[in-house]
């Protein structure tokens, strides 16, 4: 701490009294050098706390710590003189380092993708959360100096994240209120707590319904001068501490921490569902569909954590793109592919996302390797809950010239080679009790898609329709449910071959949607089918085609 700082933090506080005692005690010939050697001991540990956290936590954007170093060096005395701002700012006023990372740590553990932030000082604890949201984030500021606006914005516009960013200048309460009249929410709030107007804040955030069903109120400053009880206080920032936190404690509708880190920062949620305050309002049924299910919402319901999926011919394409999000979703994924090296570079791509995948190498036309696919996701794992059986090939040839020999390897992979997996996993979900089996078909099960020409491939996808609905009926009632996803016409490389490539523009004309499909397009399909939500879905071909097939 530097010697003529006055001691804010509950750190800075304890390092002050150490000190003092530490004094007191080398003063005093009868201390025993024991105690002294304590006291020394406490210092050492409290002096070097806050530089330890400061050093240890990861170093700052370039775009923070510019912004950082600029208002620390700005003569913001002057600038109050000058009457650019109406109050005098401290620069103690800014978020440091630890803190900012801080609240950005929290909104990637939130996974917030709106933010609302109520205080003074517009600039680094705005642009620290805006570096933790989602491309497609907003973090709404308001600010009643229109002068901060204008000092932060250039930092805003050299980083990347600072479009996110809209800062609103004049009342808050005033910007509060045109937020709710919109019916904006947000999945976090940020507000400071000593001043004696947050409270207002706080109870219009709350009863307008500004924060989301599982938001968070982020909340600055609950510490005041390291003191936690503030009884005997006079500062008007303190009573107004005191009082915010005093109404938060006695609130109902909330629980609260608090995290002693600098100036202390609450974190504040809603009540539980089960909350004896929830339950005793009038007219609240109190069943599955206002707590949920199992105490889940709808998009907890869809997570797959703790399920074991495979993805056939999960090496490129669709099947990649079904590998990510059931891994995104929880589960954990082998790849499996007739190509190893492909299916290794997938499982490459899941382990650097914190997914748990195994690559196979099987030829899924192969008896033996579908056996052994199976067998090994289950030695590793100990069950399948997930099949989503999506390797195919397609050949294109008239059919009066179409040859017995591609129809036979078109049907071994497509419809044979399908069959064998639903049914080797299907012993292995059967005796669970439990399992979602998910085939690839395609929209030549439903119509013919033209002007190619490809009987082998468009049969074979209709026989898996069947497939899919003959299982899906003979398997729901022992708890395992078989559905298929029939996608368009995908965007991938093969699309745009040099034999493909002439035809975009023909197919294009046929799809309403006026494009081609992602794979993108496709991943929350496999996710729904996968998930609990979809357990009275069975024997459902589940078409993803653009509005093709309705004209």
């Amino acid at each position: 701490m530097l010697p003529d700082k006055v001691p804010d933090t509950p750190v800075e506080v304890i390092v002050d009294l150490l000190t003092k005692a530490k004094g007191i005690a080398s003063a005093c010939a009868t201390v025993p050098e024991e105690l002294k050697s304590h006291l020394q001991k406490a210092l050492d540990i409290a002096s070097g706390l806050d530089n330890y956290l400061e050093k240890i936590t990861t170093k700052e954007s370039e775009p923070l710590a510019e912004l950082y170093k600029k208002t620390m060096s700005h003569n913001w005395d002057q600038v109050f003189e000058e009457g650019k701002t109406k109050f005098r700012l401290p620069k103690e006023c800014i978020t440091g380092h630890v803190e900012g990372q801080t609240l950005q740590m929290l909104i990637h553990m939130s996974q917030a993708k709106r933010v609302l932030e109520i205080g003074m000082f517009t600039g680094y604890g705005a642009l620290s959360m805006a570096e933790g949201l989602p491309e497609d984030g907003c973090l709404v500021a308001c600010e009643l100096e229109p002068y901060l606006k204008e000092f932060s914005q250039p930092i805003f516009e050299k980083s990347p994240h600072g479009k996110k960013i809209t800062v609103k200048i004049g009342s808050a309460m005033e910007t509060l209120k045109e937020l709710a009249a919109t019916g904006d929410q947000f999945d976090m709030v940020f507000i400071d707590a000593d001043k004696s107007n947050y409270i207002n804040y706080y109870n219009f955030i709350m009863d307008n319904n500004l924060l989301t069903l599982q938001g968070v109120i982020c909340v600055d400053n609950s510490l005041f001068k390291a003191r936690v009880y503030l009884k005997d206080t006079t500062d008007i920032n303190g009573l107004a501490l005191r009082d915010f936190n005093q109404f938060i404690a006695n609130d109902p509708r909330v629980e609260q921490v608090i995290i002693p880190l600098r100036d202390g920062i609450s974190l504040i949620r809603r009540v539980s569902l089960t909350s004896a305050y929830l339950l005793s309002q009038d007219d609240i049924t109190d069943d599955e569909v206002f707590r949920g299910v199992k105490g889940r919402f709808i998009l907890d319901r869809m997570r797959l954590d703790g399920k074991v999926a495979y993805v056939t011919g999960g090496g490129q394409g669709i099947g990649r793109g079904f590998a990510h999000a059931l891994g995104e979703a929880g589960a954990k994924v082998a790849v499996v592919d007739i190509d190893q090296t492909k299916a290794e570079a997938v499982v490459k791509e899941l382990l650097l996302k914190g997914i748990n995948a195994i690559p196979i190498p099987a030829d899924i036309s192969n008896l033996d390797d579908v056996q052994r696919m199976v067998d090994t996701i289950v030695s590793k794992w100990g069950a399948i809950h997930i099949a989503c059986n999506n390797a195919g090939i397609n050949k294109n040839s008239a059919s009066e010239d179409t040859s017995l020999e591609e129809w036979d390897q078109t049907f071994s992979v497509n419809l044979r080679g399908m069959f064998m997996c639903c049914q080797v996993a299907g012993r292995v979900m059967l005796k669970q009790g439990y399992g979602k089996i998910i085939n690839t078909a395609s929209m030549a099960s439903i119509i013919v898609p033209h002007p190619q020409k490809q009987i082998s491939y468009n049969t074979s996808k209709a026989g898996v329709v069947k497939l899919t609905q003959t299982l899906g009926t003979e398997w729901i009632d022992r708890g395992v449910r078989v559905n298929c996803i029939s996608p368009g016409i995908v965007d991938t490389p093969l699309i745009h071959s040099e034999d493909l490539r002439p035809l975009v523009q023909r197919w294009l004309s046929d799809i309403p949607a006026g494009r081609l499909a992602q794979v993108t397009d496709l991943q929350a399909a496999v996710v729904y089918l996968a998930s609990d939500v979809s357990d009275y879905m069975t024997g459902h071909n589940l078409v993803i085609e653009g509005g093709q097939s309705l004209w």
